[in-house]
């Protein structure tokens, strides 16, 4: 069969999560093509898969809705009584709110007219026997729409826009702000009407551990996705083992060279200065202008693959992101979690592993986002999971559970068997 993927402009994460299940159906003999913005070309090409370009660069557009969009609602942060935020609490009193606000400021940018046209257009002449679609691109569900191919969604982290939509009739009220937004686009395509699965897919695709907080309605067909990190080399002193423990500081890639609310480099580094440790910081040289000078126990690295690194490692201090996370799963290294403080991004995977961190006793949730954390509480938080051995005792448990969810190869059948099912299916 012919599996088309569609990922978002300027997230190479996203593809990289996309890249082992994309190569699982290539390998089983199906034809298999990604389809992405201008700005993904070189990633898309280092995957080793057949991309396509749809439309123009992007980044300088979501770029512009950065600076001039309306601010974002801060749902939640943190709770006056010092409790961390769970993954409920996601604007527990306002969804239809915050889901009107990302229709309205956000997934709407993440693809122009231009480039929707080109991908149905694209999609109407291969012909496409399954759609897969990143969770924030809506496009994907419209064009397999269009062409009359099934479609499902990827999660790559907690399935946020669904839990703001289920929650809707809870509020009460009529309006819809999902229905507002793709029902006119699905009109101009003819490959409407609106139904339940413009928002969920067919199924959902989820590579997320089965501990993690999910909401109900929807079919998930889960997948242990193996940590791909892209063309890298081992640097030599990797190949070394360690003298001392081992702790990765890192906040993933997505936003590295973006001027986003991250946790400060100089909080993590003062925190982490005077311990018995070597910690590896793979921060990009704009991440730590206004350092000054390294602790002498700090090894500053641009880019080191976790899947060579995290095997080193007693520890990892990062942004909650889902391709670090899984990969410190792989490699049974418990974690501790700094969610970024921009936009909603935290609810939309970190807070709710955090949260299954700290209840599975694999590792903490140490703030409700980077604006909350103190260098005073990472040096605790530190300490603590390295002196405590039940961490580490946890976090292999862990690994023995998630080994057991199927592999990219294994669920090759199953997306075989719901691609036959939906194919041609009108909602």
């Amino acid at each position: 069969m012919r599996v088309l993927f569609l990922t978002p402009p300027g997230l190479k994460s996203h593809l990289y999560l996309q890249t082992t299940v994309a190569w699982a159906l290539r390998t089983a003999g199906h034809d298999v093509r990604v389809a992405g913005q201008p700005e993904l070309v070189e990633d898309l090409a280092a995957t080793g898969l057949t991309g396509v370009v749809v439309g123009e660069r992007q980044a300088e557009v979501l770029a512009e809705v950065d600076e001039t969009s309306e601010p974002a609602p801060q749902p939640i942060p943190a709770t006056d009584d010092g409790r961390l935020p769970v993954q409920t609490d996601y604007a527990r009193d306002d969804p239809r709110g915050e889901l009107s606000y990302l229709t309205t400021n956000f997934l709407p940018f993440l693809y122009t007219d231009d480039m929707l046209g080109e991908l149905v257009e694209f999609a109407r002449d291969w012909r496409p026997d399954l759609v897969i679609w990143d969770q924030m691109t809506y496009a994907g569900m419209i064009a397999a729409r269009a062409c009359g191919a099934a479609h499902a969604r990827i999660l790559f982290g907690a399935d946020g826009y669904v839990q703001l939509w289920r929650a809707l009739p809870e509020q009460g009220g009529a309006d819809d702000p999902m229905r507002e937004w793709l029902e006119p686009v699905l009109e101009r395509f003819g490959c409407g009407p609106f139904a339940d699965d413009a928002v969920t897919g067919q199924w959902t695709v989820d590579p997320m551990p089965p501990w993690i907080w999910r909401p109900s309605g929807v079919r998930y067909v889960p997948v242990r996705t193996p940590a791909f990190n892209g063309t890298t080399v081992i640097p030599d002193w990797l190949l070394r083992k360690p003298e001392r423990r081992r702790v990765c500081l890192t906040l993933g890639m997505t936003h590295r060279e973006a001027n986003v609310a991250e946790a400060s480099a100089a909080d993590l580094l003062e925190a982490v200065s005077d311990l018995d440790v070597e910690v590896v910081a793979t921060f990009t040289g704009k991440q730590l202008e206004g350092v000054g000078t390294l602790p002498d126990n700090v090894r500053a690295e641009d880019y080191v693959p976790m899947n060579a690194l995290l095997p080193t490692c007693s520890a990892v201090v990062h942004h909650g992101g889902t391709s670090t996370m899984t990969a410190a799963y792989e490699h049974a290294v418990p974690q501790l979690l700094v969610p970024s403080a921009y936009w909603s991004e935290k609810w939309y995977g970190p807070i709710a592993q955090g949260n299954a961190l700290a209840e599975q006793g694999a590792g903490l949730l140490l703030s409700g986002d980077s604006d909350h954390l103190s260098a005073a509480a990472l040096r605790a938080g530190l300490v603590r999971v390295l002196d405590d051995p039940s961490f580490r005792h946890n976090a292999e448990r862990l690994r023995a559970e998630w080994a057991a969810v199927p592999t990219p190869n294994d669920l090759v059948p199953a997306l075989e068997r719901l691609t036959g099912q939906y194919r041609g299916a009108r909602p």
